[in-house]
């Protein structure tokens, strides 16, 4: 027993170290090549059945309407074959230097660069250098998908090989010079050549060849028309590796460097014009984004879009009628100035109906102003950041503001026309536009909630402070569209379509469904839904913009006895005007402005852009039955005195007593507490000096009397009133006190002063009845005779103080 466990520890001392690393090897040798063997075999099973036909051009995209009817075919035509024998020797040399320099030599596979490339990103620690021969590009190109896995590179290599014994190395290359893409939509050596040269490949100079070859690594990032300084750095690298391989001498690489490329090509110069341009620009960016230029430009898509083609006809009427533009110019690139933009979206869907991005359409995927471009939205912006806030937190169309001149920190507010109305509804802020109203209705309801309010609207471009601590829209004259870069018309069309589609905001689309070649559909889109506020907070925004339409500054985006509700907006330097509106079936929003921003001359939000916008959806809504805004549960009716926001007291004046809509819960439960009657100035409501054209009574909130002295008209101060409410003692009312009559500057009558007295009274013990002696009642004063026979009379000019003007906010500054 001893000896058999010595005799078993002397064999495994005695086991070979050598054998048994060699038997491990093996061992894993075997394992390598069985899985190398298999994982071949599985790629070659799965691999694209040899079919030639596949190396010919590929197909277009095509985008349909609405109605399935097709638009347009991208980049149709845009190949244009080339022999082989055509192309120039220092075109193939400088694709030859750059792409495959032993092309000639190997059978499709170049092992030595296969070996180059691996020690290269070993070396770097990634991907560093490509190892693909031309004729691999062209197999990618043609049978395979542009993943990058090892699967696809056998299949790439297998396939590879086999073109090389079915086609001459002439042929290989003449097919790939026909087949691969350059960027701007041109496939081909000879497309290429005449988008950015515009010439044939036969004239092309060395430079222009470097360029060219220089384009397939990477099309986008080295385009030239996109990037001039990135383009030539990439001509310059094709030239060196031609000077290295002794294709050109080093003073030919030179003196080419030296050259700056002229592009005097298609893209510079002309372009194929097709339908509804700018819809179908938006519609390949929004592609391209999403799939590479490749795949659309060549892969065969069939695009379904959102398109109604009779509305976005319409909107390009619009655009394209000078009379609904103030006096234009062409500025120093050719481009009409003022510009606009138009946006028409169905609320609730989120389709995308119309686009129209400029007032012209010159090249290819131009800038698109209505979905690209930011701009200031002025008082536009104030239901989306402040109203309606304001209505979801608990607030109401009839609550009140007090419309005075109002500094915050060092910077003073004012609104468009100067004047200042005292205690107003939220419902008239919205209507006249005014801006001291919307700038203490967000300070109340917080700036940070107002713009967290707006963000879910889709209002993207807002900067907050936790990005950009120093310069951010945190601040008040974000209430009047005063922002760091502004909002984009496509954004601002989806946010007001969330007031119209019971706030649920839908996600703007244009497109409905992708097919691929086969008509496999490869991409069925859904519009993303949020409900961004209750249905009633929608409900009443809607409300008060149609009391902007009815009687504001909106009045000439009317329908007649179609409801329309909408907001104007214009910045104070009258550089952006806009209108953006809305019926039950549509939203359609206008913008207008130079490109570089510069002033417009008489051009408001109520003006031009209004005039367009009623163009395009009297039109669009034409033999469309008319039908009101939906009402949704939760709305309730209620009677409050206008200045105090409250229901209605004993002193409360029949003028200021206003009817509106609620959100159930929201009605006030207090009364109004009393009014004072105080003579003021009648345009700037405060106490009259003796240079006040008109003064009126007006009626303030106990505590809310005007104590300064009216600043339009500088002059002597009137003697204060005396204290108390005037009430009429004649004796004919019998010891009754009823409230005096006294008349206003255009009137005349009244009670005698002799039997007026002012009376000071406790709460809710002033008489709430007028005067009702015949002799003592008001009556107009007739026109003053001028003497001067043949005259007219003349209408008094002066504006009332309620009368809406232009919607003007002041010069958004930073507070």
């Amino acid at each position: 027993m001893a000896n058999t466990q010595k005799s078993t520890r002397k064999s495994i001392r005695k086991l070979n170290p050598l054998r048994l690393a060699i038997v491990v090897g093996v061992f894993l040798c075997l394992i390598l090549i069985g899985s190398a063997t298999g994982l071949v075999l599985y790629s070659i099973k799965d691999m694209p059945a040899w079919n030639p036909t596949v190396l010919q051009p590929n197909l277009p995209s095509n985008i349909y309407d609405k109605d399935k009817n097709e638009i347009t075919s991208i980049y149709v035509e845009n190949r244009v074959p080339i022999q082989f024998d055509k192309i120039p020797d220092k075109v193939v040399k400088a694709f030859l230097s750059i792409e495959d320099i032993r092309f000639y030599e190997h059978k499709g596979l170049d092992l030595r660069r296969i070996v180059g490339a691996l020690l290269a990103d070993i070396k770097a620690g990634k991907a560093a250098q490509g190892a693909s021969t031309i004729t691999q590009q062209l197999v990618k190109r043609a049978f395979l998908s542009p993943e990058k896995t090892m699967k696809r590179k056998i299949q790439e290599a297998v396939l590879a090989v086999q073109i090389e014994r079915r086609f001459t190395k002439d042929q290989i290359f003449e097919m790939y010079l026909n087949q691969i893409y350059f960027g701007e939509g041109a496939y081909g050596i000879q497309s290429a050549s005449q988008v950015y040269f515009g010439q044939d490949v036969k004239d092309l100079n060395l430079e222009e060849a470097a360029m060219l070859a220089g384009l397939p690594k990477a099309p986008n990032n080295y385009d030239p028309f996109k990037d001039m300084e990135a383009g030539t750095k990439r001509r310059n690298i094709v030239l060196e590796s031609m000077v290295r391989y002794e294709f050109i001498t080093r003073a030919e690489a030179d003196a080419a460097e030296a050259k700056t490329v002229t592009l005097t090509g298609t893209k510079a110069k002309q372009y194929d014009t097709y339908k509804f341009p700018y819809f179908v620009d938006y519609i390949t960016d929004t592609l391209i984004a999403k799939y590479g230029e490749d795949k659309v430009y060549k892969g065969g898509l069939k695009v379904y879009t959102t398109l109604d083609p009779k509305i976005q006809t319409y909107a390009e009427q619009a655009m394209a009628n000078p009379k609904n533009f103030p006096q234009s110019k062409t500025d120093d690139k050719g481009v009409i100035q003022p510009q606009a933009a138009v946006v028409v979206l169905d609320p609730h869907t989120g389709y995308i109906k119309a686009v129209v991005g400029g007032r012209d359409h010159k090249q290819k995927r131009q800038f698109n102003r209505a979905t690209d471009a930011l701009r200031q939205p002025g008082s536009a912006f104030k239901p989306v950041a402040v109203y309606g806030p304001a209505i979801e937190r608990g607030q109401a169309p009839a609550d009140v503001v007090d419309d005075t001149l109002t500094k915050f920190g060092s910077y003073t507010y004012k609104n468009y026309d100067g004047k200042y109305r005292g205690m107003i509804t939220y419902r008239k802020a919205v209507a006249y536009s005014v801006n001291v109203a919307a700038v203490k209705v967000m300070k109340e309801t917080g700036i940070i909630k107002s713009l967290n309010f707006a963000k879910k609207l889709g209002i993207s471009s807002l900067v907050m402070s936790e990005t950009n601590p120093n310069r951010n829209d945190e601040n008040l004259s974000s209430a009047l569209g005063g922002l760091t870069w502004g909002v984009k018309p496509l954004e601002l069309a989806a946010a007001y379509g969330a007031f119209d589609n019971d706030g649920v905001y839908i996600q703007p689309t244009a497109i409905i469904k992708v097919e691929d070649r086969d008509g496999n559909i490869i991409d069925q889109v859904t519009p993303k839904k949020t409900i961004a506020m209750k249905k009633t907070t929608a409900y009443l925004i809607t409300s008060m913009m149609e009391s902007a339409v009815d009687y504001g500054t909106a009045t000439s985006a009317s329908l007649g006895s179609r409801p329309v509700a909408g907001k104007t907006g214009t910045t104070s330097d009258d550089k952006d005007a806009w209108f953006a509106g809305y019926t039950p079936e549509l939203v359609c929003v206008v913008w207008m402005g130079h490109d570089d921003p510069k002033h417009m001359n008489k051009v408001y939000g109520g003006s031009y852009p209004a005039k367009i916008w009623r163009y395009i959806m009297s039109k669009s809504l034409s033999g469309v039955p008319v039908k009101e805004f939906q009402k949704p549960d939760g709305i309730v009716l209620a009677t409050v005195c206008s200045k105090s926001g409250k229901l209605p007291g004993d002193t409360c004046p029949k003028e200021d007593l206003v009817s509106d809509v609620f959100a159930k819960g929201t009605v006030p439960s207090m009364h109004c507490e009393g009014h004072t009657p105080v003579e003021v100035c009648a345009e700037s409501s405060q106490l009259p000096t003796d240079k006040c054209p008109q003064r009126v009574t007006m009626f303030f909130l106990n505590g809310k009397e005007p104590t300064d002295t009216c600043k339009t008209h500088v002059g002597q101060p009137l003697p204060p009133p005396k204290p108390g409410t005037p009430v009429c003692n004649d004796p004919l009312h019998g010891g009754i006190l009823y409230l005096a009559l006294i008349p206003g500057p255009t009137e005349q009558g009244g009670c005698p002063p002799e039997v007026v007295q002012n009376k000071v009274f406790s709460e809710g013990q002033a008489p709430t009845a007028y005067c009702d002696i015949p002799e003592h009642q008001l009556t107009p004063k007739p026109p003053e005779d001028t003497g001067s026979p043949g005259t007219q009379d003349t209408p008094n000019t002066t504006t009332p103080v309620n009368s809406p003007g232009p919607d003007k906010p002041n010069k958004p500054n930073k507070p």
